[in-house]
């Protein structure tokens, strides 16, 4: 009985301490992927190959942690508390990373969003990428297959971000450039250009993990409705992948929202 008891005990420590290892372990793993990819050590690609290795780990250590869990709740072996750290652990970046999943499944792997699609507005200082057209899906749709890449991608656009529209405000271009400007340095983006002339600001973003840079032009013009009052528009651009998972239109949304608001 003894015996059986010192054996149940050494086993439950045993996956207690690989399921800790493997669920800090998977999370350590993605942080350094999202590092050293952001840093430019290795291509994106790579960084994302390891990054569901890390996955996998994690959903492991989380299993254990629930088998050992199970072991030291009937031997009375004093590793609950880290059974616990581990499960938490491994749910937390389990749950994160399903979630961007899930998302990138919900919006297109299209990675270029703006609030005009008639008259797109078109970067000065900043370098659109040259595939930026490349690789639009059809989603197996034999309508948008029958389209060239730029109207698929407004046919996708259009579809997923129909609520992202010009912004109308109650200000006169100056005031409004100078606003945007504020707000932009208030996100901490890079600012490249301001140019009052034309009404246009250029600036780029990072994204914390992956640390990702993305694009961004705001235009200004004179209202022709409204005196005193301008129309605002948004362009948001990754520099890489297919897919932003839809960083780019909540990207809008929450930089026009703001603005909106100031």
């Amino acid at each position: 009985m003894i015996t059986d008891m010192m054996a149940k005990s050494s086993w439950g420590q045993r996956l207690s301490w690989a399921s800790f290892a493997l669920s800090i372990g998977g999370m350590l793993v993605a942080l350094i992927a999202a590092a050293g990819s952001g840093a430019g050590l290795w291509q994106f690609g790579i960084g994302f190959a390891i990054l569901r290795y890390a996955f996998y780990a994690a959903i492991l250590g989380g299993l254990l942690a629930i088998v050992a869990f199970a072991i030291a709740q009937r031997g009375g072996i004093s590793t609950l508390r880290l059974n616990l750290i581990s499960f938490v652990i491994a749910a937390t970046f389990v749950i994160y990373l399903t979630n961007q999943i899930a998302t990138a499944k919900s919006v297109p792997a299209i990675h270029d969003v703006t609030t005009n699609l008639v008259d797109v507005p078109q970067f000065e200082t900043l370098k659109v990428r040259a595939d930026n057209l490349e690789g639009i899906p059809d989603e197996g749709r034999p309508d948008l297959a029958a389209l060239d890449p730029e109207n698929r991608w407004k046919a996708l656009h259009r579809e997923a971000y129909g609520d992202i529209r010009t912004l109308r405000v109650a200000k006169n271009p100056e005031d409004a450039v100078r606003q945007i400007e504020a707000l932009i340095a208030a996100r901490g983006w890079q600012l490249a250009q301001v140019n009052l002339q034309a009404g246009t600001v250029e600036a780029t973003a990072t994204t914390l993990f992956f640390r990702f840079k993305d694009d961004v032009i705001v235009r200004v013009r004179a209202d022709p409705i409204r005196p005193g009052g301008s129309l605002v528009d948004m362009r948001s651009i990754s520099r890489v992948g297919g897919s932003d998972v839809g960083v780019n239109a909540k990207r809008i949304r929450a930089f026009l929202a703001d603005l909106r608001s100031a």
